[in-house]
């Protein structure tokens, strides 16, 4: 990986306050409900994204009701209101969520002009939602105890005794469980419960988020971890010499999936222009360099290029899954809860 140092610099600089063009400030009518009122339902955290959702709201004179959750538990909501649901937008923290909501039919169709925003890996296949920003999962690891030449090139090797009791992570964590669904559609329910049956076996530490694992691995309680790359990023921002590096597993490996956080649309909503204004906001250049600067995620559209101190998302070596793919979480919590992790 390359060097982090860079990353303050890149965090330092100022988002752009100018209103995106695709959005405008139109508020005519949508020929259904109050045009200038949206609900949203967002397994995104508020302190990630309230400031974005905000200066949406402002530029475009949309009142926004917002509400915040865990993604797999706001997808499990919209499935039990069905089409009594207040929800206009569901903006999730991984591809998969939008996908069991896709597959339950309550997501309508997106138009072209946005789906060719991004690139085909980074949205439905039907259309039905976009990525916003892109995330990659990591071996985070201690950097005053190992290089990265000691880290493996797949997480599955995690499991072998040279790691037992070194390696924490957050099971009950969104991303996490979008990882082990990705798992198993790359290698199958048996090796995956395997996998984490070893992984239990072998003393890994269990978190309650991602940033409990960062810092466990700061504090010296273990020596790496599972999570998305961006949780250092924001540890950089107020240490420059925190101690947690990244690992990119090599090979298609699964331990180096790329996700994506995005939005759809649900189909019964009546606020659809606003809905839409939304969806074309987070892939307005103002909103993914926001994505870039202050949550050091991977930009996904408006040609907005990454932070330095990150790799190209070209240079790393996605496993041969489709996010639409990764839809099955009911699938994954009986895995894990077989498996004796959750």
């Amino acid at each position: 990986m390359r060097n982090l140092r860079p990353l303050l610099l890149a965090l330092a600089l100022p988002v752009l306050a100018s209103g995106a063009a695709a959005c405008g400030g139109d508020s005519s009518s949508d020929g259904g409900g109050d045009e200038a009122k949206l609900t949203i339902y967002s397994g995104r955290n508020e302190d990630l994204v309230g400031p974005l959702l905000e200066r949406f709201a402002e530029e475009t004179g949309t009142e926004v009701d917002v509400r915040y959750g865990d993604t797999a538990e706001l997808a499990a909501t919209l499935r039990e209101e069905g089409d009594a649901t207040p929800a206009d937008v569901f903006f999730a923290q991984d591809g998969g969520a939008l996908g069991a909501i896709e597959k339950e039919g309550m997501l309508t169709a997106l138009p072209q002009a946005t789906l060719d925003q991004v690139d085909e890996r980074f949205r439905s296949p039907n259309g039905r939602w976009v990525g916003a920003s892109g995330r990659v999962r990591v071996i985070a690891y201690d950097g005053r105890e190992l290089r990265a030449a000691d880290l493996p090139d797949s997480v599955l090797d995690l499991a072998r005794p040279e790691w037992r009791g070194k390696v924490g992570w957050a099971p009950t964590n969104g991303s996490f469980q979008a990882f082990v669904t990705a798992m198993r559609a790359v290698h199958g329910d048996a090796e995956t419960e395997r996998w984490l049956t070893a992984m239990q076996e072998n003393g890994t530490h269990a978190y309650d988020n991602n940033i409990l694992v960062r810092d466990a691995i700061a504090n010296g309680e273990i020596q790496a971890g599972l999570l998305n790359h961006y949780y250092v990023f924001e540890a950089l921002r107020e240490d420059p010499d925190y101690p947690v590096e990244l690992h990119f597993p090599r090979g298609g490996d699964v331990g180096a999936l790329i996700n994506v956080a995005g939005v759809g649309i649900l189909d019964g909503t009546e606020h659809r222009a606003a809905a839409q204004r939304l969806a074309d906001f987070l892939l307005s250049s103002e909103a993914q360099e926001y994505f870039r600067d202050e949550t050091a995620e991977y930009p996904i559209a408006a040609g907005v290029r990454p932070i330095e101190a990150l790799p190209p998302l070209a240079a790393i070596e996605q496993p041969d899954v489709d996010l639409a793919d990764i839809d099955d979480l009911q699938g994954t919590l009986e895995v894990l809860e077989r498996s004796g992790v959750l």
